[in-house]
């Protein structure tokens, strides 16, 4: 796969980071993408969210929602970010369709995320992952996240959580 950052809009992507013929591409979020993340949510999350709460937490730091698109501008795959406490971070959410995990794309979508973190001056990251996610709590741990706490019925099925806290 080959992932290429756009941090800021513009007409021509950035120079490609790993040459594969299953390219992918880093962007801001844009509205015309919420069905399509949606279904991600609903898929690789397992929940259901309002199409008004993407927009409003896109608008509350806009670089922090990054998508990943493929070659026809499809999302595969987001990190909505937001900072709403000086100093920290949070992931809210963090999915890659089925079809695009294993491609490096989640790594792609995290690295630049930390990167925007520390440029906005950021002191740590934090995030939620449920307790059976042992994929997701194994990729956190490969960036430096530690669990600081046990979140008992966090998920709206029930399932309890872990807070994960990465200090920049």
């Amino acid at each position: 796969m080959r992932c290429i950052v756009d941090s800021a809009p513009g007409p021509s992507p950035a120079a490609p980071l790993v040459p594969s013929p299953r390219a992918f591409y880093l962007r801001n979020f844009h509205p015309r993408d919420i069905p399509r993340i949606a279904l991600i949510v609903a898929d690789a999350l397992r929940e259901h969210y309002e199409p008004s709460l993407y927009l409003s937490l896109s608008q509350q730091w806009p670089e922090g929602f990054l998508v990943a698109q493929d070659r026809m501008a499809e999302p595969q795959g987001f990190l909505l970010g937001v900072n709403q406490t000086p100093g920290e971070g949070r992931i809210l959410m963090f999915a890659v369709d089925r079809e695009w995990r294993n491609l490096h794309l989640g790594r792609a979508l995290m690295l630049e995320f930390l990167r925007r973190s520390r440029a906005r001056g950021l002191a740590r990251v934090t995030l939620e992952v449920r307790v059976g996610n042992r994929t997701a709590i194994r990729f956190y741990t490969r960036f430096g996240f530690t669990v600081t706490d046990r979140l008992h019925a966090y998920y709206s099925d029930g399932e309890s959580g872990y807070q994960m806290t990465l200090d920049l």
